[in-house]
């Protein structure tokens, strides 16, 4: 391709009034065969305008991200459906590309959209390295703390950093956590409503005991109907593993794991986990459904011994994962995966726990009685888990 210089040049150099004037048609066999040129290469600066490091955006510009920040948006909700975490480099190369630089601008702009449409927002993973190191400087004891900060003033040594981010993005709820307990709470005309829009709820449990049987959201009069729009009953299955994880000091043998879910009625050799018909699957495996979460991400499988570092990077099928298993005498271990660390957190399981304990004690009867046992049982949590418990991150 020649210079564009070239180019500009042809165009500027049109014949002036002193200049002997072209006839009719050479003028108009050199209009068309230079129009169609001249035309590209303006469409072609506008779109280097755009990756331009330096200057104003200018309307096409600012109309560009606007497309883009859209594009972001729609492959954030595409994955979160999916529970999958959306990496940079998928931002780079399906939504950006080619103008990278302009990755600043887009992901504020959808940022935008996503909290003022959907009241989502996208949050950066940290990395399991940075999770690891934080646990292991976290100190067990208020004692230990205070005399950790103590060192820290002698020495002038300030506090560690956050852990490194690790470029891969999941969808958080930017709703304030009251607003979400009202939003939940029963309404019966809203009750009555969903009675006569899904009458088939109350045959929900005929099919109790059939692996294979389809199992009717629910419905319970509620203005964010968790039943219809989430699978409650794996995310149930999989906050009881996650407290089991947390209340045995954070790792878990897959051994112990799987004796706790057979007493639970959760066994290895059937299929006791079942999705709505909101969902394309009816049913899987408890071993099908670790398998998911490893995943996603809620949960982490590591080998007795093996650093955190390159862990679980190898993909392979569940059924394949489950045979390699039964073919070898490495023993396994269970820990929170990174994406629990950003969407639930350990002080949120704690207090799961505590409520659905003081729940079912009849000696817990007024108000003050179930929160002082509930806050004793997150205190004892906290305690088996060996340290402070952790917020979202």
């Amino acid at each position: 391709m020649p210079p564009r210089a070239g180019a500009r040049s042809q165009r500027a150099s049109e014949p002036s009034q002193s200049q002997p004037a072209r006839t009719q048609k050479g003028a108009q066999r050199g209009g068309r065969s230079q129009r169609q040129p001249v035309e590209e290469e303006e469409e072609e600066d506008d779109e280097d305008d755009d990756d331009a490091p330096t200057g104003s955006m200018n309307v096409d510009g600012d109309e560009e991200v606007t497309r883009r920040a859209h594009d972001l948006v729609r492959i954030a909700l595409f994955m979160e459906h999916r529970r999958l975490p959306l990496r940079r480099d998928d931002i780079t190369k399906k939504v950006l590309a080619p103008h990278t630089r302009l990755f600043t601008r887009v992901f504020a702009a959808a940022q935008g959209i996503l909290r003022d449409t959907f009241a989502l927002e996208l949050v950066e993973l940290p990395s399991r390295a940075g999770l690891d190191q934080e646990n292991a400087n976290e100190p067990t004891q208020g004692a230990a703390e205070d005399h950790l900060t103590q060192a820290r003033k002698a020495t002038g040594m300030k506090k560690k950093s956050a852990a490194t981010g690790s470029k891969s993005y999941i969808l958080r709820s930017t709703l304030h956590p009251t607003l979400i307990d009202l939003a939940a709470q029963t309404d019966e005309n809203i009750l009555e409503e969903e009675a006569a829009d899904f009458p088939s709820d109350d045959e929900s449990d005929d099919n109790g005991d059939d692996d294979e049987g389809e199992r009717p959201p629910r419905s319970f009069g509620s203005i964010i109907s968790w039943s219809h729009t989430e699978q409650v009953g794996p995310i149930g299955i999989l906050y009881v593993v996650l407290a089991l994880i947390l209340a045995n000091g954070r790792v878990l043998p897959d051994n112990e794991l799987r004796a706790y879910l057979r007493q639970l009625h959760l066994p290895a050799n059937r299929s006791p986990v079942h999705f709505s018909t909101a969902s394309t699957t009816r049913s899987l495996t408890i071993d099908n459904y670790l398998f998911q979460l490893q995943k996603q991400h809620y949960l982490e499988r590591r080998a007795v011994g093996e650093t955190g570092k390159g862990a679980g990077n190898k993909r392979v099928r569940a059924t394949q994962a489950t045979r390699d298993d039964e073919n070898s005498n490495q023993m396994y271990e269970w820990r929170w995966g990174i994406r629990a660390m950003a969407e639930v957190g350990e002080r949120k399981i704690a207090e799961f726990v505590g409520e659905f304990m003081v729940d079912g004690d009849p000696a817990a009867r007024n108000r003050d009685a179930r929160e002082k046992k509930a806050e004793a049982m997150v205190a004892g949590i906290e305690k088996a888990a060996g340290s402070k418990l952790t917020e979202i991150a």
